[in-house]
C-alpha cells in the first residue's frame, strides 16, 4: 500500500518504538501499563479538534446579538436545533447538531500567549522549564488502556513539532504524528523486492547477532528495542493498517469532509477511533486574527463547519457517537471589542468550547457571559475544570495519581472539578 526506501522504513520502525512500545533512551524510568479498574466508567474514544491561534468566541459559539456594532461585528446569530441555543451564522452545519452538544461559554484561562495557552489547554498544567507534562491524549492512553493492541493509543494529525506530547510518561504514550492525512502512515510497507520471508530471515539474523549483548545488558529498554521490531512488523502485516488509508473511503464521503488537511484529518480520525484508537487530535491553525478578523474567520469556519458537521453526522449514522466524544477547543478567545485593524486580539478572560457525543446530555449551554461576551456571569469554568470534565467524559479516573520520574505526583485533573452532571 505504501512504498518506502530502507532508511524510511527504519524511520518508521523507530517511530513505532516510541508510539507503540515506549522505547525512550533518554529516560531511566519505565512505567507499567494500567488496566481499567473495576467499576470505572467505560473509556470513550476522543476526537479532539484544536483551533490553534485563539478562535473568536463571539464569531462562532457565543454570538452576542444585543451588543453594539463594535462588539457584535458583521455576523448574525442563528437559531439551532436545540431550543434557545444560538450560534454564529458562520456555523450553519453545526447548528444542525446542537441537540447532541454542550456549548461551554464560560471558560477562563490564566494564559494569554499562544504557546503557553496551548500547552495549558492541552496538558492541564502551566508550562515549566523543569518538566514536560503529558497531553490529554497521553493521559487517556495511560489511564484507560489501549483500545486496539496493534494500533497506538494516541494519534495527532497536523500537530506540529512544538505541540505537547507524552511528557514525563513513557514514550509509548506519546502521539504518533501524521503530517498528511491523505498519505496515511508513511514508510510502513515492505521495501520493494523484500518480501515477508526475507524480512523474517533478516530479523532472525539480527536477533542472533544481538543475543550476547542482550544477555550482558539485561535492561527493559534493550528488551523494548528488540520487541519494537516485532510489534512494528505485526502492524505492517495487520489489517488494522488499512485504518490509515483514506483510499478505502468513497469519493462522496471524502468530499463531504472537505478537500483539505483538516477535513481529511477528521475523516482519518473517524477511521482510527472506530478501530479502537483512544485519542486522535486534529489541528486547524490560523485563528490568530489581530487583523481582518471577519474575512479570516469566514475562511476558517467554512473549513471547520464542513468537516466537523460531516464527522458528527458520520459518527451518528454509524452508531458510534455514543462511544466517541468530539471536543472543539482553542487556547483562548478574542477580544469582544474590534480593534482598529478590523481584528480581535487575545482574550483568555472568557471564551468558548464544545463537546459533542460520548454520552453527554446535548442541547444545552453551560455557563454564560454578559451581553458583550467580556465577563463570565454564571458557572465560571477554569481550564483545569474543563479538562477534568473532558477526562471524566472520556472515562478516565481523574483522581488517579501518576508519579513523574522525579517522584512528583500528578493527576489529569490537576485539582480541577469535572462537571459530571452533564453526562447520563
Amino acid at each position: 500500500m505504501f512504498q518506502s526506501a530502507p532508511t524510511d522504513r527504519r524511520r518508521f520502525l523507530r517511530q513505532a518504538a516510541g508510539s507503540f512500545l515506549g522505547v525512550n533512551f533518554a529516560s531511566q524510568n519505565i512505567f507499567a501499563g494500567s488496566a481499567i479498574a473495576p467499576g470505572r466508567r467505560k473509556p470513550k474514544q476522543v476526537i479532539y479538534l484544536f483551533m490553534a491561534g485563539g478562535m473568536s468566541h463571539i464569531d462562532t459559539l457565543n454570538p452576542r446579538p444585543d451588543a453594539p456594532d463594535e462588539i457584535r461585528g458583521k455576523f448574525a446569530a442563528i437559531k439551532t436545533k436545540a431550543d434557545g441555543v444560538l450560534l454564529s451564522e458562520t456555523l450553519p452545519g453545526l447548528a444542525e447538531h446542537t441537540d447532541k452538544a454542550v456549548i461551554f461559554n464560560s471558560l477562563t484561562s490564566t494564559q494569554g500567549a499562544h504557546q503557553q495557552g496551548q500547552y495549558y489547554m492541552q496538558t492541564n498544567y502551566t508550562k515549566r522549564g523543569t518538566i514536560a507534562h503529558p497531553h490529554l491524549g497521553a493521559w487517556h492512553s495511560r489511564l484507560s488502556g489501549k483500545g486496539n493492541e496493534t494500533l497506538p493509543g494516541f494519534v495527532r494529525i497536523n500537530g506540529g513539532s512544538s505541540a505537547p506530547g507524552g511528557g514525563f510518561l513513557p514514550a509509548k504514550y506519546a502521539p504518533l504524528d501524521i503530517g498528511k492525512p491523505e498519505a496515511g502512515l508513511e514508510n510502513s510497507a515492505h521495501y520493494k523486492g523484500v518480501g515477508a520471508p526475507a524480512l523474517d530471515q533478516n530479523l532472525a539474523l539480527a536477533r542472533r547477532l544481538d543475543r550476547k549483548f542482550r544477555e550482558r545488558y539485561a535492561d527493559r529498554r534493550v528488551s523494548a528495542y528488540t520487541a519494537m521490531y516485532d510489534d512494528a512488523v505485526k502492524l505492517m502485516r495487520s489489517g488494522d493498517l488499512e485504518a490509515f488509508d483514506l483510499g478505502k473511503e468513497s469519493e462522496e464521503i471524502r468530499e463531504r469532509y472537505g478537500d483539505d488537511g483538516f477535513g481529511q484529518g477528521c475523516l482519518l480520525a473517524r477511521r482510527l477511533t472506530e478501530r479502537g484508537v483512544r485519542f486522535v487530535e486534529v489541528r486547524l491553525g490560523g485563528w490568530d486574527t489581530h487583523a481582518d478578523n471577519f474575512e479570516r474567520v469566514t475562511e476558517k469556519t467554512a473549513t471547520l463547519d464542513r468537516a466537523m458537521s460531516a464527522l458528527i453526522g458520520d459518527l451518528a449514522s454509524r452508531g458510534q457517537l455514543e462511544d466517541t466524544m468530539v471536543v472543539l477547543a482553542s487556547e483562548f478567545g478574542r477580544t469582544p471589542k474590534i480593534n482598529q485593524n478590523k481584528g480581535r486580539d487575545h482574550y483568555p478572560k472568557a471564551y468558548s468550547a464544545m463537546i459533542v457525543g460520548g454520552g453527554i446530555k446535548g442541547g444545552q449551554v453551560y455557563g454564560t457571559t454578559d451581553s458583550t461576551g467580556a465577563e463570565v456571569e454564571e458557572d465560571k469554568l477554569e481550564v483545569r475544570s474543563f479538562n477534568a470534565t473532558v477526562a471524566y467524559g472520556m472515562g478516565a479516573d481523574v483522581d488517579e495519581t501518576i508519579e513523574s520520574p522525579s517522584r512528583r505526583p500528578f493527576t489529569v485533573a490537576n485539582k480541577g472539578e469535572a462537571v459530571t452532571k452533564l453526562w447520563s
